[in-house]
């Protein structure tokens, strides 16, 4: 009787509100994956990318062939046994966690993300293997700060073992008037020495006219994407060493035949850059 009365005791959480009236960057990614968890908004907004970008969705598909290759390359190759998964999106099989801890069990993920379906859905990011953990964070990257010093981190993390931190299609979305260079900066410098950095960016290197449409029109739409130069995407890994084979498009960096999908990519098929480095 005293177990069911302290269950009425318990206070109930308040319902999370998805913001389902307006698109979302987790949600516009998971439309362009061929997922199911979306809304009408975010639908328009990928059918209007699509209509000025038209290899969108072959963009998503390449950048999240490169988060498996990384989280294998990074454990198997580099020893990597913690990583720090920021603007994680709707959970898709495999997840980070689940490639990674397929390598060594043992391996630690943290998730983060600002999107409120990505907490409701987020019991699928913590189905660890026994040997090792996973936690997700209701969290801003806009906050770096609050990010790093979060409890559910701290207690998943070994502060003194490096983390590899994945800002994978995230930090072009930041809000306008936001140092995007100061806020991976501020995550890096948290992190201890031997830690990795791996970042995908758009570019307007390639197809400019095509990616201002694109941008311009999620910009209509209440979404502010930054398309950055090759110079200006490896300012991200300032004072790092950077990883062979270096800043590459996405389907080139360390690639597997079996990530090219239904067709070959050149080298600018793709306007989206990709790029792990080590901090010294």
């Amino acid at each position: 009787m005293a177990d069911t009365e302290e269950w009425m005791r318990v206070e109930p959480k308040p319902p999370v509100e998805l913001h389902t009236d307006r698109p979302h960057a987790a949600r516009v990614y998971d439309v362009l994956l061929g997922g199911k968890t979306n809304y009408p908004p975010d639908r328009q907004a990928a059918e209007q990318l699509l209509a000025s970008l038209p290899v969108a969705a072959d963009m998503a598909r390449q950048n999240r062939a490169f988060m498996h290759r990384v989280a294998r390359y990074l454990a198997a190759e580099k020893g990597v046994r913690q990583f720090l998964d920021i603007g994680t999106g709707i959970p898709t099989s495999p997840n980070l966690h689940e490639v990674a801890q397929r390598v060594a069990p043992e391996c630690r993920v943290v998730y983060a993300d600002n999107d409120p379906i990505v907490l409701v859905h987020s019991r699928a990011l913590h189905r660890s293997s026994p040997e090792g953990g996973t936690a997700y964070i209701q969290g801003d990257l806009c906050e770096p700060r609050a990010l790093l010093d979060h409890p559910e981190l701290r207690a998943t993390f070994d502060p003194e073992l490096p983390v590899a931190l994945t800002l994978l299609a995230t930090v072009y979305w930041l809000p306008d008037g936001v140092d995007a260079y100061e806020i991976v900066a501020t995550l890096l410098d948290g992190l201890p020495s031997g830690s990795y950095l791996a970042l995908t960016h758009v570019t307007q290197d390639f197809e400019p006219a095509e990616m201002r449409g694109a941008t311009d029109g999620l910009k209509a739409g209440g979404s502010n994407v930054v398309a950055r130069t090759r110079d200006e995407v490896l300012r991200f890994f300032d004072g790092m060493e950077l990883l062979e084979p270096g800043l590459e498009v996405v389907q080139n960096w360390r690639p597997d035949p079996m990530d090219l999908g239904h067709r070959a990519l050149g080298p600018t098929d793709l306007p989206l850059y990709a790029g792990v480095a080590r901090k010294r």
